[in-house]
């Protein structure tokens, strides 16, 4: 039995063949049903932060406190995870480490299969998403099942999820039912003949579809939002309630987890708690939040399984500036506010991580010389909008601007860009010479174009006027209206 929805990926989580932003938005910014399925969707999202937020008159303290326990947290990061490693194998799980997508894949994959288990339910995962998990499954003979409602939406329509929270939100309810009612048979309990459009019906039937594959699985694959070191508890938090059948009813669990997700201790994770379901879906809390510790008998699952994974997260660690994005939450906040992502889609960015967060995660993880993660620091205005709205402060236009300096570095694309940058810096660096050219601009000034004529360059000034030149240089004016000040007298 196959696996819906099968896309092979890299890595860091870039699907293979996708072309550069520019080129997926170009397409993506045409499709006037896809906008307004994005317009409305995060519109409503992001008033219903806002209000959630302005409930809280300490929320600039929590979110200053997410980001320092998160900074401590990855200054001492091997601390901590060794520290976590000890309380879950104390209480009764098994530690694996993962360098890479490859590695998680194959121990997850050994790992189903000395259970007999053809197939596993999973709770939704960006990190199992992220290393192409539910391919290498399929490679070797194992179905998984998405459960959350939305990636099982994704799933059946053979998809790529297009939000971190909201996978399906390039989706509306007309499209769904079609995809209910032509896919569900195929792998499971069919759609009800006389299934409807409404958000009532539609989760039922999803309801139905999944409630037999939770009874049957022996195997469930999650994520973690969470993981305490001080204890070795894992923290999944979620509004269906699937997650948690998937954490309690099957023999076995497996949480694949980017080693960035552990926090130092309980108190920590009471900041979180506030601050991710307020940023995420504008609610006071999470409806379900499941926290295990190991294995308990007679309780949930027989045995636990950690994987921790890194793929790419060390090599963020040691840049000082992009590390900050290992702070993220996975809360969405900034791609609702986005106005690139608005326009655009989640699908244009190529990879799992969409929107601002995905632009300087993808390309970190799997580094700048691919085409599509090449362009992904450039897509954005640097409006600043995302950053204001982060949980965790993580200054993503800082980020950005940082990669596009390592892209136009190592790319050889971006040559003429070098070029022009060293020769900016020789003339600032030489007063004179910069003298000498803002005068001979200023005499020449009826003489220059409206417009850029060639390249990038032409495309940039279609939409922007090109700037006056002054009669005579601001420094020939200074020098002629204040040198008597200057000298005192």
């Amino acid at each position: 039995m196959s696996t819906p929805g099968a896309l092979k990926t890299l890595s860091g989580g870039v699907y293979l063949g996708m072309p550069a932003f520019p080129e997926a938005a170009r397409t993506s910014t045409h499709d006037a049903r896809l906008r307004a399925n994005l317009r409305r969707a995060t519109h409503t999202i992001r008033a219903r932060r806002a209000d959630a937020v302005a409930e809280l008159e300490d929320w600039p303290r929590l979110r200053e406190a997410g980001k320092r326990i998160k900074d401590q947290t990855l200054r001492h990061l091997d601390r901590y995870l060794l520290q976590l490693e000890e309380k879950v194998t104390a209480a009764g799980g098994t530690v694996h480490w993962a360098a890479d997508a490859a590695e998680a894949n194959r121990i997850v994959t050994s790992l189903v299969r000395a259970t007999g288990s053809t197939e596993v339910v999973k709770v939704k995962s960006m990190a199992t998403q992220e290393i192409g998990l539910n391919e290498a499954l399929e490679a070797a003979g194992i179905a998984a099942y998405e459960t959350d409602l939305a990636e099982l939406i994704v799933q059946l329509g053979q998809d790529r999820p297009s939000h971190i929270l909201v996978p399906a939100i390039h989706r509306n309810r007309r499209e769904i039912r079609e995809i209910f009612r032509t896919q569900m048979a195929r792998y499971g309990r069919p759609a009800p003949s006389d299934l409807t459009d409404s958000p009532a019906d539609l989760a039922e039937a999803a309801r139905v579809h999944l409630r037999e594959k939770f009874l049957r699985a022996k195997v469930a694959v999650s994520g973690a939002n969470f993981m305490v070191a001080e204890t070795g508890t894992m923290v999944v938090v979620e509004s269906e309630g699937n997650g948690r059948m998937c954490l309690t009813l099957p023999e076995t669990l497996i949480s694949v987890v980017g080693i960035e997700k552990v926090v130092p201790s309980w108190r920590d994770l009471e900041v979180f708690l506030q601050l991710l379901p307020r940023s995420s879906t504008a609610e006071r809390m999470n409806p379900y939040t499941t926290m295990w510790t190991g294995t308990h008998r007679g309780d949930g699952p027989k045995e636990f399984h950690l994987v921790l994974l890194d793929n790419g997260r060390t090599a963020t660690l040691a840049d000082e500036v992009g590390r900050q994005a290992l702070r993220c939450i996975r809360c969405s906040a900034c791609l609702n506010v986005c106005p690139v992502y608005e326009r655009a889609g989640g699908h244009a960015y190529g990879g799992v991580y969409p929107g601002p967060i995905g632009a300087i995660l993808a390309p970190q993880l799997a580094g700048v010389g691919g085409t599509v993660e090449a362009s992904l620091p450039f897509a954005s205005s640097l409006c600043g909008a995302c950053y204001e709205v982060c949980p965790v402060a993580i200054d993503i236009p800082e980020v950005l601007v940082h990669l596009r300096e390592q892209v136009a570095e190592h790319n050889s694309g971006h040559r003429l860009e070098r070029a022009g940058m060293r020769g900016a810096t020789w003339l600032l660096d030489h007063p004179g010479a910069l003298a000498a050219v803002e005068r001979a601009a200023a005499k020449t000034r009826a003489l220059h174009p409206r417009t850029l004529p060639l390249g990038p360059a032409k495309g940039w000034s279609e939409s922007r006027d090109l700037p006056d030149f002054p009669a005579r240089p601001f420094r020939d004016w200074w020098k002629a209206n204040h040198t008597s000040e200057m000298s005192g007298e």
